[in-house]
């Protein structure tokens, strides 16, 4: 028996839905609300021996006083663990040898950096200096790896700051006519990032105008990749908002801008514009626009954008999910489609990967969930769209929580929708986005 069975017992803790008022009491105590795990995410901590997900681990610490490590080790039946419980529940951080919080150390250290960084945007009065151009590169090649890879609450104030920063340079007319071009091109990368920013929280029309801004700042950069890739953005947003005509109108529009270029950007808009043909039933299109895309990536040479990684760039993975979603989209299944499906999650599963992006991963594994639906394979959709539902709060972006609701809303079309697994998957899936997406704190 884990010593995490073990540890409730001794509390008088036997079933699953004990655990949760313990729970609760818990992240109280640690100011923490709004943060509740599935009932089915217990269960699995509970009956399969599953260990919490890192957002739930401070609290179930804090809920039992030992570590997850320890909580998460058998215990032979009957034997009596000689686990220490912490001294203090929390994850309280190790004191350097001063005595000085190494926390308090790290905000102080923290304050200082931002300290130099406005000194050295406001030093060169006269002119904008390398200096500070060099600054905000590294910014804005920081927050282009970072932003696929975490939650959006945790860069969004660095993000906006930066934006902010390269906006004022542009206004202060203190820019050599070398560097004019280079911020622009940072201003329209970075309008690209918080416009996307938006959409993740479900705020579409902040989304579209901050996206007009990355277009507007891209021309004045004269950079066609990037024109093209605010088509995509327009295109993108509609598609989450439910609007598949505008999306493949957009999708097209930038197509046309990136006929010409070598790198990635042209293949995207082809994915975006399959993706969107699929949600209108065009079947012929999506596999017009998925053949050419397959065919253009024997000719890929990537450019600067491709360079910069992230979002600016369309991965070989991230193609094969915008070509399976397209075709979950139509409503197909499969043996070979499931194995592509299948390929596409575990392209997404290696989190050491540059390509690695939490949100591309729960779009394939919802979109693997739905090709087993309708290959008839109930048991195996809940399996793929668990991992999903697990997801914190902090992670359930609009992207996410809609591609989820498409597994609810293809249960509800379902045979086998009577089915007591589809009827408490429909129901978990329901709950999935009661805490609203990915908002930054405040």
């Amino acid at each position: 028996m884990l010593f995490f069975r073990q540890a409730l017992e001794a509390r008088g803790v036997r079933t699953p839905e004990d655990v949760l008022p313990l729970y609760r009491e818990a992240a109280e105590r640690l100011g923490l609300q709004n943060a509740d795990p599935a009932s089915k995410t217990v269960e699995g901590w509970f009956y399969e021996g599953r260990k919490p997900q890192r957002a739930f681990r401070p609290v179930v610490v804090e809920m039992l006083g030992y570590s997850v490590e320890d909580l998460w080790t058998e215990v032979p039946e009957g034997a009596s663990p000689n686990f220490n419980p912490l001294t203090s529940a929390s994850l309280t951080p190790s004191h350097a040898e001063a005595g000085v919080d190494l926390t308090e150390m790290k905000r102080t250290g923290t304050m200082a950096v931002l300290r130099a960084k406005e000194f050295l945007l406001g030093k060169d009065r006269e002119r904008v200096g390398d200096d500070t151009l060099g600054l905000l590169d590294d910014e804005v090649t920081r927050l282009v790896a970072a932003y696929p890879r975490e939650p959006l609450s945790a860069i969004w104030d660095d993000l906006i700051a930066t934006q902010e920063q390269v906006f004022r340079l542009l206004e202060g007319g203190r820019v050599r006519p070398s560097q004019l071009r280079d911020l622009n091109v940072k201003a329209a990368i970075l309008s690209f990032l918080v416009a996307k920013g938006f959409n993740n929280m479900e705020v579409p029309h902040e989304a579209m105008t901050m996206t007009r801004v990355a277009a507007s700042c891209a021309k004045d950069a004269e950079h066609p990749g990037l024109i093209a890739l605010t088509d995509g953005l327009k295109s993108l947003i509609a598609y989450w908002a439910n609007k598949p005509d505008d999306a493949y109108h957009y999708a097209g529009q930038g197509a046309e801008t990136a006929a010409a270029l070598r790198g990635t950007v042209g293949l995207w808009l082809l994915g975006l514009q399959a993706r969107a043909a699929a949600v209108l039933g065009d079947e012929e299109t999506v596999r017009a626009a998925n053949r050419q895309a397959a065919e253009r990536r024997e000719r890929v040479v990537h450019d600067d954008l491709d360079q910069l990684g992230g979002l600016f760039t369309y991965a070989p993975e991230k193609q094969l999910y915008y070509t399976v979603e397209s075709e979950a989209l139509l409503g197909n299944g499969g043996v070979q489609l499931t194995a592509q499906a299948e390929e596409a999650v575990l392209g997404f599963s290696d989190r050491g990967s540059p390509t690695w992006a939490f949100g591309d991963l729960a779009g394939s594994q919802c979109d693997l969930a739905l090709i087993r639906l309708f290959s008839g394979d109930l048991d195996g959709t809940a399996q793929a769209i668990r991992p999903v539902l697990d997801l914190p709060v902090s992670h359930r972006n609009n992207g996410i929580v809609v591609s989820a609701l498409r597994v609810r809303q293809a249960l509800m079309a379902s045979p086998a929708r009577t089915a007591v697994t589809a009827r408490d998957l429909r129901a978990e899936i329901e709950a999935f986005p009661a805490h609203r997406p990915a908002l930054p704190r405040g």
